[in-house]
C-alpha cells in the first residue's frame, strides 16, 4: 500500500519505519527539514533503542521517504497516517493545533484527488475528537463527505519509549476505529501481517481505549510506589510482595473488577481499605490514590442516589440487596446504603432477594441489618413479579439469571428501569432504560 505520515516524530517515525519494513510504500510529511532530509538519508531523526540500525535497513529498500510537499504525498497516498503531537496546555486541557492544521492540509488533498483515500489519525486525542473536529475540518477543506468520498480511522498507538520497535510488531491489540466498515478494511489492510488480536470498533471507543490503557498505567505505578512506600515503613520487602501480587492472574492482573458499574462493598474491601490508609497515617506515609479509593466508591453510590431523587412521588423497587449475586452477606453493602438513604428521603420501598431470608440472618447480617433497617422484613417481596408489579421504578443491584428473565417478562412500558450492573446488554426492556455509567 502507499502510505503518507504526517509527523515525523517519536510516533511517526516509528510508524513509518515499521510500516515501511512490513513492505508498504511509506512517505513522510513533517515541516522540519531537518527531520525530511535525515529520513531521506535513512537517519533516525528521533532518539530510539535500534532505531538508527532499522532506518539503514528500510532505506536500503526505499520504501520509507520523506517530504515536506503534503499535497503530493496526500494524492500518491491510499491512507493518510496523522502522527503529530498533541501536548498539554498549561491548564491541563490538549492542544489540537497542529492536528487541525494537517486535517486542513489533507482536505486540501482530498480534494484535488478522484480516488477513494482513508485518513487515520494515530495522534492521542479524546473521545469525539476526529467525529466533531477532524471529520468537519476534512469535508470543508475537500468538498467531499467523509464514508462516502472518502474513509476516516481512529488506529491508536501502543508504543513504549525504549521499546517501540518490538512494540510495534508485538502490540497486546492493534484498535481500529472506523466511521464505516471501508475505512477499517482500508487500514486492517495496513496492519494484516502484525502478530496481535485486531479490534474493529466506533471511533469513540478506539479514541478512549488509549486514555484508558495510560491511565491505568499511571494508576499502577501510584498504587505499588504507595504500596511500597508503607512496605518500607513496615520493614517489608515491597518488590516481593508485589512480585507475589502480580502472580495472581485470576484477580490481579485480570478482567476481574474492571466493568464499570455500581460501588463495591462487602466484609472485605471497605475494612481493609480503610485499615491500610490508617496505618499510612499513622506511619506518617501520604497515600493519595489508596485515600481516595472509599471516597470515589461513595460518591457512585452518591450517583445513584441523585438519579432516583429525582424520581419523587414513584415508588422503588430493588432487585437484590446483598453486596454481590450469590450471598447473603449485607456487611457494607452499597446496596443497603443506598435503600437506608431513599427510605430517609420518604421513598415507598420494595425488596428482593433470594439469597437473603430475613429468618435465616443471624450473626454479623442479623446484627447488621437491624441497625441499618431495623424493619427490612415489612419491604421483602416472595418474587420478583412481586415487585415489579408493585414499583414504578426498578432498580437492579447485581447480577442474576432470575432478574434478566423476570424484567424480560414482566417489565412494562410505564417501568423505569436503573441498571447498575448492566444485566442483559443484549435484551431490549420494555419502559425507559438507564444505565449507571453506560
Amino acid at each position: 500500500m502507499r502510505v503518507a505520515i504526517f509527523g515525523l516524530g517519536y510516533v511517526g517515525c516509528v510508524s513509518g519505519a515499521c510500516i515501511a519494513d512490513l513492505g508498504h510504500d511509506v512517505v513522510g510529511v513533517d515541516v522540519n527539514p531537518l527531520k525530511v532530509q535525515m529520513v531521506n538519508e535513512g537517519k533516525a531523526p528521533i532518539v530510539e533503542t535500534g532505531l538508527p540500525e532499522f532506518m539503514a535497513k528500510v532505506k536500503d529498500t526505499g520504501r520509507f521517504t520523506a517530504t515536506s510537499d503534503w499535497a503530493k504525498a496526500v494524492c500518491e497516498s491510499e491512507v493518510s497516517l496523522v502522527c503529530v503531537g498533541t501536548p498539554s496546555r498549561d491548564n491541563g486541557s490538549l492542544s489540537l493545533d497542529v492536528v487541525m492544521r494537517v486535517s486542513e492540509q489533507i482536505g486540501a488533498g482530498l480534494k484535488k484527488k478522484n480516488e477513494y483515500s482513508v485518513v487515520a489519525i494515530r495522534s492521542t486525542v479524546l473521545p469525539g475528537t476526529v467525529e466533531a473536529d477532524v471529520i468537519p475540518i476534512l469535508e470543508r477543506h475537500s468538498g467531499k463527505i467523509a464514508g462516502k468520498d472518502f474513509g476516516v480511522c481512529m488506529v491508536p498507538e501502543f508504543l513504549r519509549e525504549g521499546t517501540s520497535l518490538h512494540d510495534f510488531f508485538h502490540p497486546p491489540k492493534c484498535v481500529i476505529g472506523e466511521i464505516d466498515q471501508r475505512s477499517g478494511d482500508v487500514v486492517a489492510r495496513l496492519f494484516k501481517d502484525i502478530d496481535a488480536p485486531t479490534i474493529r470498533a466506533p471511533l469513540k471507543i478506539a479514541e478512549m481505549v488509549k486514555y484508558a490503557d495510560n491511565s491505568f498505567h499511571a494508576l499502577k505505578v501510584t498504587f505499588a510506589n504507595e504500596i511500597g512506600n508503607i512496605c518500607k515503613e513496615v520493614a517489608c520487602d515491597s518488590h516481593r510482595v508485589m512480585e507475589i501480587f502480580c502472580m495472581d492472574h485470576k484477580l490481579n492482573l485480570s478482567p476481574y473488577y474492571l466493568k464499570p458499574g455500581f460501588a463495591f462493598g462487602g466484609s472485605c474491601l471497605p475494612k481493609d481499605v480503610r485499615a491500610i490508609v490508617y496505618k499510612a497515617r499513622l506511619l506518617d506515609v501520604a497515600t493519595p490514590v489508596l485515600g481516595a479509593i472509599l471516597d470515589s466508591n461513595r460518591r457512585q453510590i452518591e450517583k445513584v442516589v441523585k438519579q432516583l431523587s429525582g424520581l419523587k412521588g414513584r415508588s422503588l423497587g430493588f432487585l437484590g440487596l446483598s453486596f454481590k449475586h450469590g450471598t447473603d452477606d449485607l456487611r457494607e453493602s452499597p446496596m443497603v446504603e443506598l435503600i437506608e438513604t431513599m427510605l430517609g428521603k420518604g421513598f415507598d420501598i420494595k425488596i428482593y432477594d433470594q439469597y437473603v431470608s430475613i429468618a435465616r440472618l443471624i450473626g454479623s447480617n442479623k446484627e447488621y441489618v437491624d441497625k441499618e433497617i431495623p424493619h427490612i422484613s415489612s419491604l421483602m417481596c416472595d418474587t420478583p413479579k412481586e415487585l415489579i408489579d408493585g414499583s414504578d421504578v426498578v432498580v437492579v443491584g447485581n447480577y442474576s439469571e432470575e432478574f434478566a428473565e423476570a424484567l424480560d417478562r414482566d417489565l412494562q412500558d410505564r417501568h423505569i428501569l436503573i441498571d447498575l450492573v448492566r444485566i442483559a446488554p443484549q435484551k431490549q426492556f420494555k419502559g425507559q432504560y438507564h444505565g449507571i455509567c453506560w
